[in-house]
């Protein structure tokens, strides 16, 4: 849900804040020249993260049952995972592979910090998953 909230602020915080959170450069540059992309793609992703933590919610039993509940939550935990896992070496290896993705071009603070985030929600969402399938 933080991820979310993020996402709608950023727009509000400009193209600060676009750097900061490592957006493209291009984006950075959209932004600043009030172009609307920046903030759709904010708002798609604020959404998607949205549909994640309502997924969670669901599996935890404090809203109603979502729709492919199981398979959700499997799917969730696996793009995250993949996330944590693959963001670090690639950014070693591979540095120009992400930097249209997240302006990564080297290991630092924040693609390790992000990357464990990754996997401690990834890791969160699988246990969820698993409970339900052994259900």
């Amino acid at each position: 849900m933080l991820g979310a909230v993020l996402h709608v602020a950023m727009p509000f915080g400009g193209p600060a804040w676009y750097t900061f959170w490592r957006a493209p450069n291009v984006i950075v540059r959209m932004a600043g020249d009030g172009h609307p992309y920046p903030v759709f793609m904010c708002a798609v992703i604020a959404t998607l993260l949205l549909v994640c933590t309502l997924y969670a919610v669901s599996g935890a039993g404090i809203i109603g049952r979502l729709p492919l509940l199981r398979a959700g939550l499997t799917a969730i935990a696996a793009v995250f995972l993949v996330r944590g896992l693959s963001f670090i070496p690639l950014v070693a290896l591979r540095p120009d592979a992400l930097a249209d993705i997240c302006n990564c071009t080297k290991v630092d603070t924040f693609i390790v910090v992000s990357s464990a985030v990754c996997l401690a929600i990834g890791a969160g969402y699988a246990a969820g998953a698993a409970r339900l399938w052994r259900q």
